[in-house]
């Protein structure tokens, strides 16, 4: 009987003794030792992954936030805008993880959720530190990581400098548009408020967009952000929905009414009040 025809190729390298392999740069076999189950649920390796996955992304997430705030900081828009629209397909993969999650059923989590004792996603310092970046920000947040130093000075140090709109405004005012000095000379550990002067400054770029299309630009991949980030939120909150109704969450939290709460806050509100203006 013959044997089928090789697919390994004369100059592809088969032996790792000496050199570095796939697994070793990405560092596989810790990667994929860590979903350990505490239960003989069938679902429960679902649980893990989906979560675990969900927490690279939102790493690769802050990555790019940083990246485009710093971009932002020097006047530097182009590298800015590949990060932030790097962000928004991060986002859309995130997003698509809850149709894999939802098709757990209420029984299949039930069989594991004894298990989780009080964690929680309410408990994840990434997810944190994008809000903290995106301008989220409430200082009572912090107390629920204060057992993880390393978390903690991350999360403090981004409460306490400026989000990536505080950024985009500061930009706005280094070009010379009439930015409220309420906006630009504040607290920066303070969540940004609606202010309608801002609002008209936005209206103006949109207004303008052959005069400012670099500023139109930035502004419209940060509502492709929030945009993505809301449809997340609810998916978030229709998945558990679907899969425990309107039992208290495992972190103590209402469940699905928190969820919903987040639903109505906004991380740039004049970038969504204008388009009403226009």
């Amino acid at each position: 009987m013959s044997q089928p025809e090789s697919r390994i190729e004369p100059g592809m390298t088969t032996d790792f003794r000496q050199r570095m392999s796939y697994g070793d740069y990405l560092g596989l076999d810790l990667l994929l030792s860590a979903q350990k189950p505490l239960s003989d649920a069938p679902d429960e390796p679902l649980f893990i992954t989906i979560h675990q996955v969900q927490e690279l992304w939102l790493k690769l997430c802050v990555h790019e936030i940083d990246g485009a705030i710093a971009a932002i900081r020097k006047d530097e828009l182009s590298p800015a805008f590949k990060s932030l629209a790097r962000v928004s397909r991060i986002q859309s993969q995130l997003v698509a993880a809850w149709d894999v999650l939802s098709t757990m059923t209420p029984a299949d989590y039930l069989a594991f959720r004894p298990s989780l004792g009080e964690s929680s996603g309410f408990q994840s310092w990434q997810y944190r530190a994008l809000e903290f970046r995106l301008g989220a920000k409430d200082p009572r947040m912090l107390a629920v990581h204060k057992h993880h130093p390393a978390a903690h000075a991350l999360l403090e140090k981004a409460y306490r400098e400026p989000s990536l709109y505080d950024e985009a405004i500061l930009l706005l005012a280094r070009r010379g548009l009439p930015v409220p000095a309420a906006c630009t000379a504040r607290d920066w550990r303070e969540p940004h408020g609606f202010d309608a002067g801002l609002r008209d400054v936005w209206l103006g770029v949109y207004r303008d967009t052959r005069g400012h299309f670099d500023l139109y630009e930035l502004a419209e991949e940060l509502v492709d952000i929030e945009d993505q980030f809301q449809q997340w939120r609810f998916r978030h909150m229709k998945t558990v929905e679907r899969i425990i109704g309107f039992k208290t969450g495992t972190g103590g939290s209402s469940g699905v009414q928190f969820l919903k709460t987040a639903l109505e806050r906004r991380f740039f509100p004049e970038l969504w009040d204008l388009r009403g203006q226009l």
